[in-house]
């Protein structure tokens, strides 16, 4: 990537939504969404579930698209851009969700090493025309270094814990070194134990410069690095702002149709239903 290019990146927004609707099926998932996210701006996208997050999730990595509006104007931008290939969007904004997870452990033969190369050419595995470089190799064993995954290399996806697994799929993104990561309900499946390290690896990532765009419905999980809070309620953002004018027992009582009491513990937040 060129100056230009680099400096043109760090003026832009990640991703600003614009009255985008999308359906599924015969059923409106979002209704003229609005949300707009800052370069660095880590954020968190809460809500009940069927509050619209797995939609939003897919719009942004393309696999869906909102309907055309009235007015011709486009109604998302990633990276100030409408049109992406996904290949190029990889190298920009990293993805770890359950679906990939789920591809990926899913391959009885899929090593940990090639999960983790094959990101360089967008695919699951490496293909007969894949060339896999040295510089390639340099930028996954430093990927696999700074996930805390390098002692999982020579086994298979498919043999890994949960945590392990996740580990792996965010080296996977970082070989590209992206601006920004969309983490799609991360915390999902982990112990105790392996929450808090996972969530001690998100935070280095955030220190050093990666923007975290964090989907999720347990607002424990919020990260302290975590500064702006979107709340979803039936495909729309109810709230959008700061964390601290955001989790409040009002708003979050609006957002999970409950009243909600919400607890500050130092640099994290919980709630509970009263």
């Amino acid at each position: 990537m060129n100056a230009t290019r680099t400096d043109s990146l760090d003026a832009a927004p990640l991703l600003e939504i614009d009255d985008a609707s999308v359906m599924r099926g015969n059923r409106l998932v979002l209704d003229r969404f609005n949300l707009r996210i800052g370069l660095g701006e880590h954020t968190a996208i809460l809500g009940a579930n069927g509050a619209g997050k797995s939609t939003l999730v897919r719009l942004i990595t393309r696999e869906l698209y909102p309907l055309a509006r009235d007015d011709g104007r486009a109604s998302m931008r990633v990276f100030e851009r409408e049109q992406w290939q996904v290949s190029e969007l990889r190298s920009l904004l990293g993805i770890v969700s359950p679906s990939l997870q789920a591809d990926c452990t899913g391959d009885a033969t899929l090593e940990v090493a090639e999960a983790v190369l094959s990101s360089f050419f967008a695919s699951r595995r490496l293909g007969l025309d894949h060339r896999v470089t040295a510089p390639m190799r340099m930028r996954a064993d430093e990927a696999l270094e700074h996930a805390g995954a390098t002692h999982l290399l020579g086994r298979t996806m498919a043999s890994l814990s949960t945590g392990e697994a996740r580990r792996v799929l965010i080296a996977r993104a970082l070989v590209h070194r992206p601006r920004a990561l969309l983490l799609d309900e991360p915390f999902a499946g982990l112990d105790i134990a392996s929450r808090r390290r996972f969530m001690e690896s998100l935070r280095r990532l955030a220190r050093h410069g990666t923007t975290l765009l964090l989907v999720t419905h347990h607002i424990e999980e919020i990260l302290p690095e975590i500064t702006q809070v979107a709340l979803l309620r039936e495909g729309r953002v109810l709230r959008h702002g700061d964390k601290a004018s955001v989790l409040t027992d009002d708003a979050l009582s609006e957002t999970f149709g409950m009243p909600v009491r919400v607890h500050r513990h130092g640099d994290y937040y919980s709630a509970a239903i009263e």
